[in-house]
């Protein structure tokens, strides 16, 4: 294996880790790294809610639905190749020095977006935002993964990853007064709306400031000193929170360590060693970002496109106080039920009613077209969630933030790209007979990729609940330490 080898060593931090039970400790791992989804919930919902405040050429930038369409597809775009440039920095840096670069990233970036002037300014500083939020998916969910235990592991990255919803429903509440004339100024509304986004993302760096960097992470890189060190503090902390602690499982691991592992032997071990768990990622992720950037980025505009509603924010609130409850309520039978059941069910429930939704959209108003949605998203938002969770566990440590940011970007592009695209030229054509059926064609496609993600997931889905990490899928480093031994 290509990288500096710094020595062999037998460690038993990821057993002690896993043996931890729930603390404060805990708690402060999923406030300071998991809100990040609020800020993608609220980003995107901004932009969905505010598609006639940017169109208006004389308090907005004189866009038309193809450009609100075209700005969701640049914001993609952006966190794809965050996702992968920032990524394999994760896996080589840590996942602490980056998960703190990224939200700067995104800080930046949003308040450029509150100073836009023109198309062209607004469509760049969406790329970057998309940039910084693409990097967070990748450090987050590998560092999230690595410090909750594996008991817990299944229900607090769905309920994590569908706290976008948080976010969405508030930017929704948010643009009601922020695009009230009577309440403040249009020229000014939507500018400020993006700038509560950098308010808040400062808030989450200051607790995220105290999230330690991944044990995992620094044993496998030479610098086990450095993981004991910060293993003795969480056991610590917990035990003065919770009380004794129980005995860790007999369960060390022995790896040889390396300060690098290259691109390309990463690339090797994912397609080589795990192709089905490769297939099964990009499945998940292109279903499941078609289906949310396509109906999402796009729905204020089929509200006040096609059902003449004024106030969208109302609507996408409900809408999306009810995927995070689907995230939430249902995160626990990921680990009780399993990921495969619970996957491959909220995947080809959500598949089969979009279906009927698309049959039905001609006869819906903009109260139930919400009130089908809401119960639709119910289901996928759990499922969506879990992509994110199986690329985060199924493969190698050493590739873990690699691996989320690549399915992440190629599942993203195929499906997030081409989703808002083809809905902003949808919604386009059909705008001129005022008829919502000619947009069906994207709820059937959206409804064969759920279906087959979740087909996909009975066939090639990995029973991870309940098991460490090393067992779903052994560290690179270990397997060299055998060979070695040998």
């Amino acid at each position: 294996m290509s990288g500096v080898e710094t020595g062999t060593i037998t460690t038993d931090i990821p057993a002690r880790l896993d043996r931890l039970p729930w603390s404060r400790f805990h708690w402060m791992v999923v406030i300071g790294l998991g809100t990040v989804w609020i800020l993608d919930g609220l980003e995107v919902t901004i932009v969905g809610s505010m598609s006639d405040a940017l169109k208006d050429p004389t308090t907005g930038l004189g866009m038309s639905s193809a450009d609100i369409g075209m700005a969701g597809a640049i914001y993609v775009a952006g966190a794809c190749i965050g996702a992968l440039f920032f990524g394999q920095l994760t896996d080589r840096m840590g996942r602490k020095k980056l998960f703190l670069i990224t939200l700067g990233v995104y800080t930046v970036a949003t308040v450029a977006t509150a100073f836009s002037m023109t198309i062209w300014w607004y469509f760049a500083a969406r790329f970057v935002t998309g940039a910084g939020i693409g990097g967070e998916y990748a450090a987050i969910n590998s560092a999230i993964d690595e410090l909750i235990p594996k008991k817990y592991r299944g229900r607090v990255d769905v309920a994590i990853n569908g706290s976008f919803w948080v976010g969405a429903a508030g930017g929704a509440l948010l643009t009601i007064p922020l695009l009230d004339p009577t309440v403040i100024s249009a020229e000014w509304g939507w500018r400020l709306a993006f700038g509560l986004g950098a308010i808040l993302a400062v808030g989450i760096l200051v607790v995220r400031r105290h999230v330690p960097e991944s044990p995992r992470w620094l044993f496998i890189h030479g610098r086990e000193d450095e993981g004991e060190e910060i293993v003795r503090g969480i056991e610590r902390e917990v035990r003065d929170d919770v009380g004794d602690l129980p005995d860790a499982d007999d369960d060390s691991i022995t790896i040889r360590q390396r300060t690098t592992i290259s691109i390309p032997t990463i690339a090797k071990t994912v397609f080589t060693l795990y192709p089905r768990r490769s297939i099964l990622c990009l499945t998940l992720f292109i279903g499941q970002a078609f289906l949310y950037n396509a109906f999402f980025f796009t729905y204020g505009d089929t509200l006040s496109t096609f059902l003449d509603v004024k106030q969208t924010g109302w609507y996408i609130a409900v809408f999306a106080l009810s995927n995070f409850a689907g995230a939430l309520l249902l995160s626990p039978l990921f680990d009780s039920l399993g990921r495969v059941r619970m996957i491959a069910g909220t995947y080809i429930l959500s598949g089969v009613l979009l279906a009927i939704a698309g049959f039905m959209l001609g006869d819906l108003t903009a109260v139930t077209l919400t009130l089908f949605g809401a119960v639709i998203f119910f289901f996928a938002s759990a499922g969506a969630s879990a992509a994110y969770l199986t690329a985060s566990e199924v493969f190698p440590m050493e590739t873990r933030a690699l691996c989320i940011a690549f399915f992440y970007a190629i599942g993203t592009a195929a499906g997030g790209i081409s989703g808002p695209l083809l809905f902003g030229r949808l919604i386009e054509n059909a705008t001129a007979d005022k008829d919502i059926s000619g947009i069906a064609i994207g709820y059937f496609i959206g409804a064969a990729l759920m279906v087959i993600g979740g087909i996909t997931e009975i066939v090639l889905g990995v029973k991870a609940e309940g098991r460490s990490l090393e067992s779903i899928a052994q560290p690179l480093t270990a397997e060299d330490a055998q060979t070695a031994s040998a």
